[in-house]
């Protein structure tokens, strides 16, 4: 398949913020058909990070989501910042929200979590040996706890809805197919 021949006619920020960078373009497609009002969000994207304890616990975090007004069981996740490396953000992110550092991480997976409408990547990491080296240090607005549940249970909470968030489900799929080729 060809890639089509949009053209951006016209852009500007509608929002240019820290946490969130949205424009509004002004799109000539092939056939001339004008589209006056396509929204795209900008950003590098994020990491989720599915990190086992020598024991084979997967860290998880339960937490408060504003936007869903509910809380979540998640993997540990968070934005790439600009220049980070997307595992350093996922090594970071780790620490940060649970307190945990692991001995090997390893990328297993890269995907366009919604191409229709943002420039966002996600990395997957999956990270092994997991240990406990300090307290979380989280962010305002941040309000969490850690789980560690066994690795056997985990693929359950993907696939019963426990774990409901699409980041957590798509990473935590594509990092038991990584453990099962091990």
């Amino acid at each position: 398949m060809e890639k089509p021949a949009w053209r951006r006619r016209a852009s500007r920020y509608v929002v240019d913020s820290p946490y969130l960078r949205l424009r509004v373009d002004e799109l000539v497609l092939g056939d001339g058909t004008i589209i006056p009002d396509y929204y795209v969000r900008e950003w590098a994207g994020f990491v989720t990070i599915a990190a086992l304890t020598d024991d084979e616990h997967v860290v998880l975090v339960r937490q408060y989501r504003y936007g869903a007004d509910a809380i979540h069981l998640e993997l540990p996740a968070g934005m790439l910042v600009e220049g980070e490396a997307p595992r350093d953000c996922a090594l970071r992110e780790l620490a940060e929200e649970t307190g945990y550092e692991v001995s090997r991480c390893e990328l297993v997976a890269r995907y366009f979590p919604e191409p229709v409408r943002s420039t966002a990547q996600a990395y997957v990491f999956v990270a092994f040996g997991a240990r406990k080296t300090r307290e979380p240090n989280l962010e305002p607005g941040e309000y969490l706890q850690t789980e560690l549940v066994p690795l056997a249970v985990f693929r359950g909470l993907l696939g019963d809805g426990t774990i409901d968030a699409g980041a957590s489900i798509a990473a935590g799929y594509r990092a038991l197919d990584y453990l099962e080729r091990l």
